[in-house]
């Protein structure tokens, strides 16, 4: 009685193997993983790229040179941005160029997203302390005088 159950289990698993086999089912699936996983590597390299790109232009002394490596770092990590949007590292990173760029209240609305609850899971307790501190630094910096309560809330975060 045992033995039969179990012959009839087999043929049942393997009659559903092989209808997901003539599907393709998992040739799909594993290449969906594969290319989710190929995005990632891209969205790593860009984001690479792009904080090199924003050291050089920190540390450019002309003027000019510093604008067009900021505005190259700036257009890597949108590419990040645009292959791995769940990041929120690619996020700090192109706030980050644009306040050197001078354009700080983009800057604001950028880290605004990144700190937003679907991307903070991904930055680490120290990482978000540090966006949410450039984050009320930049608040100070563009607020007016005596309107400094949402920086101060930040830091209290």
């Amino acid at each position: 009685m045992w033995s039969d159950l179990l012959v009839q289990a087999g043929m049942i698993l393997f009659t559903i193997f092989m209808f997901l086999y003539m599907q393709n089912i998992p040739q799909k699936f594993f290449s969906k993983l594969r290319l989710r996983r190929q995005a990632n590597v891209q969205a790593k390299r860009h984001f690479i790229k792009g904080a090199q790109l924003y050291s050089q232009a920190k540390l450019a002394k002309d003027r000019s040179s510093t604008s067009s490596l900021a505005k190259s770092a700036e257009e890597e990590a949108d590419v990040a941005i645009a292959l791995d949007s769940k990041d929120a590292a690619a996020h700090i990173l192109k706030a980050l160029v644009l306040e050197l760029r001078g354009l700080k209240a983009a800057a604001i609305d950028t880290l605004d997203t990144a700190l937003s609850p679907g991307l903070a899971r991904s930055l680490s307790g120290e990482e978000r302390g540090d966006a949410l501190f450039k984050r009320a630094e930049l608040r100070l910096a563009v607020s007016r005088r005596g309107q400094v309560d949402s920086a101060v809330e930040d830091l209290v975060e």
